[in-house]
């Protein structure tokens, strides 16, 4: 057996397959991803608001996770739960990364959102437009866009995916739970991007953000770059790109399948 060049490591909520599913299909054959899995911190049937750093890093399945990626001997263990960075702020991060450390073994801990973070400066990305899963309410609307205020970025444009009548009497916030990721297929999410992104009257946008680590977003990146002529950055997409940039820099997907993003390096 070959040892690979990049062992990433995930933490994902106790519920989502997506970012392992997505992360393995974009990782090349150089890379290989562990996943661990802790509960949500959002109460049942209640919108998510946020999570203390320094809670989330010390829970006991977060912990577990930490200490089993570190043994196993990841290179890097990301957490793929954005909303909890975005309502901390990147003060969440470097909390969060801090407190985890302390559980990992040695092995470098990031969050999504650091990733993206790096991902849109390495980009040059100033006006993007924000695609918002189904299941985000208002309050991580504002979040989100509050956090890249910070880095700078305070001209976005924000579209949220819309599933079908079928999911009319479910809560927002519940349709995750309730199996919405399920059903996404990347046509009809690369269908109502490339219809926001043309609104008229609006102004053009520089690049398209995805930053929910739960929706199923990977089979739109390349058509819309393609199609729109601009970066195509997923939470997904950044953590791998920023898990590898990190531990093999040399070894990259396909960007003609896994997005532009994979041709750069840290700047």
């Amino acid at each position: 057996m070959t040892t690979p060049a990049a062992r990433l490591g995930i933490l994902v909520i106790h519920n989502d397959p997506v970012p392992e599913t997505e992360i393995w299909r974009m990782a090349p054959d150089s890379a290989s991803v562990h996943t661990a899995r802790f509960e949500c911190p959002r109460p049942a049937d209640t919108e998510y608001v946020g999570s203390p750093a320094a809670a989330l890093a010390n829970a006991p399945d977060v912990i577990r996770g930490l200490d089993q990626l570190g043994r196993l001997g990841a290179h890097s263990i990301a957490l793929c739960f954005g909303s909890s960075s975005f309502f901390g702020g990147p003060a969440f991060d470097t909390e969060f990364i801090e407190a985890a450390g302390a559980h990992a073994h040695g092995v470098r801990v990031y969050t999504a959102a650091t990733a993206i973070t790096a991902a849109l400066q390495t980009t040059g990305v100033r006006h993007p437009l924000l695609v918002m899963p189904p299941w985000f309410t208002e309050p991580t609307f504002r979040a989100t866009e509050e956090y890249l205020g910070k880095l700078g970025i305070d001209e976005t444009s924000l579209v949220q995916f819309q599933l079908g009548p079928e999911w009319d009497g479910i809560p927002r916030y519940n349709a995750f739970d309730e199996g919405a990721h399920w059903t996404i297929d990347p046509a009809e999410v690369h269908q109502q991007v490339a219809k926001a992104f043309h609104t008229p009257d609006a102004p053009r946008p520089d690049s398209v953000l995805i930053p929910g680590s739960g929706f199923p977003s990977l089979g739109a990146v390349a058509p819309l770059e393609q199609e729109l002529g601009v970066p195509v950055i997923t939470s997904n997409q950044a953590v791998l790109w920023y898990g590898l940039q990190l531990t093999a820099p040399d070894s990259t997907p396909d960007t003609a399948t896994a997005g532009s993003l994979f041709g750069r390096r840290f700047t």
